[in-house]
């Protein structure tokens, strides 16, 4: 059986999305997730770790919290890594790194402190220590709270398993679910996205209404450990709530490589009977049905001041297709660039805080039902 000691859990996610993060985990089932820099702490033991890795689409990756102390000293450090139960997790014959972080500690080497609990691990596992292992003890002193956690995903978690093909610069599938769950979209209506790239907005809403769960085509380091409970994890994966989608999912791009990686995509992640991508110019999108829904877009945002200034016509394009055409529509346009997004014209709500991706920071602009 599956360990199941209460321990604190901690999903990670980009900085200005841990509300909607929360949001989403409330509605996942989990008890008490609270909201910190960073990500959303939840409590409960190896199954909530098992399911979260699972279920939960807008975690880049879970951590379980095994162990916490105060230290002051390197010394007081190694005595008291190795009273932490390395045996009831850790496999004497799988591979293992740290990555160690100080803050406003009294240790400050991070590399020091990775040092002793790399020790403390092969004196009481004897596991070996590899540069490039896919199990990750990650340890964090902060203000001489050493908090050690086990990396219970190894990939971070925008890895499907199930999407291979992508185009430069790709939304993440963890930010856009999250982006759409921001934009107030839970399965019921259809989507649109009319420079779709490789297809990750409309996947992502297909798999979310047909209630596919986000980690169903990958592996994870938990399967790693000594206390991994493989016939529990394996009717965990195999327990089904599939559902057949009340509407359909569109994209369109006006590039026909974007459409072959979008109708790729979409049939490795079994959503093609959900999906429908078609090669139209912004100037020509039209609404591909007739209930409005969600338009959801993530236009090039330019990385020099003249590839911005390029770009003001396929936005003002886009802002006056959509107010032509999408009457009852809403919107959500996800860009680096206000003046961009104003550009379009669209009569935008106040818009969140930007949020940190690809090493720039990109900001969510919505409008409701378009008049």
């Amino acid at each position: 059986m599956i360990q199941d000691r209460d321990f604190e859990i901690f999903l990670a996610t980009a900085p200005g999305q841990e509300d909607a993060l929360c949001g989403e985990i409330r509605l996942k089932g989990f008890r008490q997730p609270r909201a910190v820099a960073g990500g959303v702490v939840i409590r409960g033991g190896w199954p909530e770790v098992y399911r979260a890795n699972l279920w939960v689409r807008g975690a880049n990756r879970i951590l379980a919290r095994i162990d916490t102390f105060r230290v002051i000293h390197l010394a007081q450090l190694d005595h008291r890594a190795r009273l932490v139960p390395w045996a009831s997790v850790l496999r004497p014959d799988i591979p293992f790194r740290v990555e160690a972080s100080c803050t406003g500690s009294r240790i400050y080497h991070a590399g020091a402190a990775a040092e002793r609990i790399e020790n403390a691990i092969r004196k009481t596992v004897g596991a070996p220590c590899a540069p490039d292992a896919a199990l990750i003890i990650r340890v964090r002193i902060d203000h001489d709270l050493c908090t050690i956690s086990i990396d219970s995903s190894g990939e971070l978690l925008h890895r499907r398993g199930h999407k291979q093909a992508v185009n430069r610069a790709p939304m993440r599938e963890t930010m856009a679910s999250l982006f759409l769950l921001q934009c107030g979209y839970d399965g019921n209506e259809p989507v649109f996205d009319p420079m779709c790239g490789s297809g990750t907005f409309v996947i992502e809403a297909a798999e979310i209404a047909a209630r596919l769960n986000p980690g169903r085509s990958r592996h994870f380091a938990f399967e790693l450990l000594a206390n991994f409970d493989e016939a529990a994890w394996q009717k965990m994966r195999e327990a089904r709530s599939m559902r057949v989608p009340a509407a359909r999912y569109y994209g369109s791009d006006r590039d026909a490589g974007a459409i072959a990686m979008s109708l790729a995509n979409a049939e490795r992640a079994g959503v093609t009977d959900y999906t429908h991508f078609q090669q139209t110019p912004i100037s020509d999108i039209r609404p591909p049905c007739e209930t409005p829904g969600l338009v959801i877009v993530n236009p090039p945002y330019g990385t020099r001041i003249g590839d911005k200034k390029a770009l003001l016509p396929l936005y003002r394009a886009l802002g006056r297709t959509l107010a032509d055409h999408f009457t009852g529509w809403r919107v959500g346009l996800v860009t680096t660039e206000s003046h961009l997004a104003h550009a379009t014209g669209l009569p935008f709500l106040p818009n969140t805080a930007p949020i940190p991706h690809g090493g720039l920071r990109v900001t969510l602009f919505q409008t409701a039902p378009l008049p």
